[in-house]
């Protein structure tokens, strides 16, 4: 039963971009470990860009 915990910045992915997300996902779990897409969970965490931070600084910062 894998469990995949994918976390990105909220910065206007749509819900297509994340169906393709866990599709792609699942799908390479399936390729390569020969797991049950069926019991494959993906979650996708999405973070402000306020609580992001890379070095020194805030992504927002930085953007």
């Amino acid at each position: 039963m894998p469990y995949v915990n994918i976390k990105i910045t909220d910065e206007g992915v749509t819900t297509e971009q994340k169906r393709q997300l866990v599709q792609g996902t699942t799908q390479l779990l399936v390729d390569v470990l020969g797991k049950n897409p069926a019991t494959t969970f993906v979650v996708i965490d999405e973070v402000s860009t306020d609580n992001w931070g890379l070095g020194y600084q805030l992504v927002t910062e930085l953007r």
